[in-house]
């Protein structure tokens, strides 16, 4: 028998490896089409009828159509399926209704359906169609806006269902599939990787959202997120967009927020919420500093609401919260679930860094409110030269305190001339709180606590914008003092 020599062995097992890897990979990568044959059936189309007015965007969270010329057959595409500017198959007679597109999901055999509260608000009628061209006239049980979830009801039974997964074992790099009907193509599919968990949004307080790169565009909102065996980990709610289209980042609420939501719609028609009752914000670098952290972590409490829990466990501004009952805080949008998680009427432990101390703060949990509620002038006294910091501050008048919350005094900014402040991002306007983590009552002082500070060490400053309030950090030179501009 012959031998094959070492180079001869060498090439035919490169060859052998080259010829066989693509084979290994496909084998790999994940085949979606059991998931989508067993589930597509459960997954529904949802139409909506509107009194014309009340419709003032896309059925898509946040999006609208883009700026496209008006004779382009793109803006047509839109319209007809977004159905804004009279894109609609509407009969003329009926023109004064518009019709929005979403998607859903039948969750129970008997005919609950979910979706996203976007997708049926303000609806004068829901239409709820499976993939076999079945249509249903749906009843709303509850919408929660918070979390943009929906229950519907429509009548039925046998009715095909997903299976129910637990989003919390959601791992980033995980593949997961959507199906939906973008606009208005029922049935379709799209799948990626799970990008990231526990997403803060602006308007979003009180989800974790998971972020993915499934191409999620209008009309799929509402739709259910499958992980590989088949169950829904999330409910497709929101993209980030600039052209009105899918870009590669889609956000889903998690399936274990959604279930919550569900169940409490379910026996009491709405949603409860804890609620601590503090306005807060991240720890930068700066800020970190000057609390006597080695590194920043946990949420900043920059003002604590009247009448609140917090208020009753004397909270305070200037507060780092590290961990809400043993779960840390690494970053403030991840206090908001948590506390919202928490039974109305249950206790809570806060671990808190208090000038450079921690200390546990015990809390009692109430219930989110709907709406976060929080004569003759006087001269007011006015520091004239601008001070070390690089502004002009005064008292505030009788009046003006009268305008302001109970536990808001301070002095008032008139103008910022240069150095730290300016470079901080103080403004004109802005109302001083405390200087240094100390508290701020008046002019005298506000110019005493300013005499102490340390020369070229960072300073924390609390002031008041409009309605928010707000940490900032600066250093400044002791020896630095400025005029004001004429």
């Amino acid at each position: 028998m012959r031998r094959l020599s070492a180079p001869s062995l060498a090439l035919t097992a490169f060859l052998v490896a080259a010829f066989l890897s693509p084979l290994a990979i496909a084998r790999e990568l994940p085949d979606f089409t059991v998931l989508v044959r067993e589930n597509g059936a459960a997954v529904v189309n949802i139409s909506t009828k509107q009194a014309a007015a009340t419709v003032a965007q896309t059925p898509h969270s946040g999006m609208t159509i883009p700026d496209l010329p008006p004779d382009s057959p793109l803006r047509e595409l839109f319209q007809h399926f977004l159905g804004e500017d009279g894109g609609t198959d509407e009969a003329p007679d009926d023109a004064a209704q518009s019709r929005s597109l979403g998607s859903g999901f039948i969750i129970s055999a008997d005919g609950y359906v979910l979706t996203n509260a976007h997708v049926v608000e303000s609806a004068e009628e829901i239409v709820v169609r499976t993939n076999d061209f079945r249509e249903f006239v749906a009843t709303l049980i509850g919408a929660d806006k918070r979390s943009d979830i929906a229950l519907l009801k429509v009548d039925g039974e046998g009715l095909p269902t997903v299976r129910i997964g637990a989003s919390k074992n959601l791992q980033v790099g995980e593949w997961v599939l959507a199906i939906g009907s973008p606009f208005g193509f029922d049935s379709s599919a799209t799948a990626g990787i799970v990008s990231a968990m526990g997403r803060s949004l602006p308007t979003e307080n009180y989800v974790p959202f998971i972020q993915t790169d499934v191409a999620i565009n209008p009309g799929n909102s509402g739709g259910p997120l499958f992980n590989l065996d088949g169950a829904v980990v999330g409910v497709n709610s929101q993209i980030y967009s600039r052209t009105g289209g899918f870009m590669g980042l889609s956000f889903a609420i998690p399936i274990d927020v959604v279930m919550d939501v569900v169940n409490q719609l379910k026996t009491n028609g709405r949603v409860s919420r804890g609620w601590l009752g503090v306005l807060i914000q991240d720890v930068t670098r700066e800020l970190a500093e000057t609390f006597g952290m080695t590194q920043p972590r946990g949420a900043l409490v920059a003002q604590v609401l009247p009448n609140s829990p917090a208020l009753a466990a004397d909270l305070r501004p200037g507060d780092v919260i590290l961990s809400f009952n043993s779960q840390d805080v690494l970053i403030s949008s991840a206090l908001p679930p948590l506390v919202g998680a928490t039974p109305v009427g249950k206790s809570a432990t806060l671990q808190v860094l208090r000038q450079g101390k921690q200390q546990a703060i015990t809390v009692k949990i109430e219930e989110l409110p709907d709406d976060n509620q929080a004569s003759t002038d006087e001269e007011p006294a006015v520091d004239h030269l601008a001070n070390r910091l690089g502004l002009v501050v005064r008292d505030l008048t009788t009046d003006q305190r009268e305008q302001l919350d109970d536990d808001a005094n301070g002095v008032l900014v008139e103008s910022v001339v240069s150095g730290s402040a300016e470079q901080a991002g103080l403004r004109a306007g802005d109302l001083i709180l405390m200087l240094n983590n100390q508290q701020v009552p008046n002019l005298t002082s506000f110019n005493k606590i300013l005499d102490t500070l340390p020369s070229g060490h960072p300073v924390a400053v609390l002031i008041q914008r409009a309605n928010s309030r707000m940490f900032y950090a600066f250093r400044y030179q002791k020896n630095d003092r400025h005029q004001p501009h004429s």
